[in-house]
């Protein structure tokens, strides 16, 4: 399949909740598979949505070698990803989503490579992404994942507050009040301000107003239906979201 081709089947596995094989077929290197990913973002914004974000992947170092990469992926988050802090998130139409806890920057001033990248953040906050690959069994290619906009699916944000110190912060994620996962803000590349440097250099500018999600501090965890995820960021407060039932959505 050719790129147009690539990002209509993506869009369609996405919009019907139906998994894509990855069986290789789709991009073979990093430059065809960002223009699938790009083809794929113009169908969205073509119905409609608009970008809000930007968001880092492979993050985690040990990702990286396990990946066999030398360099972070990215993605754009949209105003229809948008979870509120405390809202439902309605998995109806996910395949197999998974839920991991970031730090989120927004930006109050223009993010170019280059200089401090903590001079163009206006608060920093706790989040949640949520990733569904639209690939069976989130077995994937790297190019694979890079088309499917590195499966990101939904992201919640926590309170805003004044940028601090974001160094090895404590992080935890529970599911219906039960430990899943604990970590430290330190697996984001060692520094979540690393990440932010990567997503200057890797995107050239970003606007005032983006919101930029450094990548996972702990692995991600299975979400099913009618869950209650709450996670908390040491010193940034925390976040939380529910999953509907079936029965909500028949």
């Amino acid at each position: 399949m050719n790129t147009v081709e690539l990002a209509a089947a993506l869009d369609a596995a996405a919009l019907a909740g139906r998994a894509l094989p990855g069986d290789g077929s789709g991009p073979r290197d990093t430059d065809d598979a960002y223009a699938v990913q790009a083809a794929l973002l113009a169908r969205r914004l073509a119905r409609g949505e608009r970008l809000t974000g930007f968001k880092l992947g492979f993050t985690s170092l040990a990702k990286m070698r396990q990946m066999g990469v030398r360099d972070l992926i990215h993605g754009r988050l949209t105003d229809r990803m948008e979870i509120p802090d405390g809202g439902i998130l309605d998995v109806s139409r996910l395949i197999h989503p998974r839920v991991e806890p970031e730090v989120a920057f927004l930006l109050g001033d223009t993010l170019l490579p280059g200089g401090d990248p903590m001079a163009a953040v206006a608060a920093v906050a706790p989040a949640l992404e949520v990733i569904d690959s639209r690939y069976d069994g989130f077995r994937f290619s790297l190019p694979e994942v890079i088309a499917d906009n590195t499966s990101a699916s939904g992201y919640a944000v926590g309170p805003w507050s004044a940028p601090g110190e974001l160094g090895n912060l404590g992080v935890l994620v529970e599911l219906d009040g039960r430990l899943a996962e604990t970590g430290s803000t330190a697996a984001i590349l060692g520094h979540p301000v690393r990440a932010l440097a990567a997503a200057a250099r890797l995107a050239g500018s970003l606007a005032p107003g983006t919101v930029v999600l450094a990548g996972a501090a702990t692995a991600a965890v299975p979400l099913p239906p009618g869950t209650h995820v709450r996670a908390e960021v040491a010193g940034l407060g925390t976040v939380r979201f529910t999953t509907t039932t079936p029965e909500e959505h028949p």
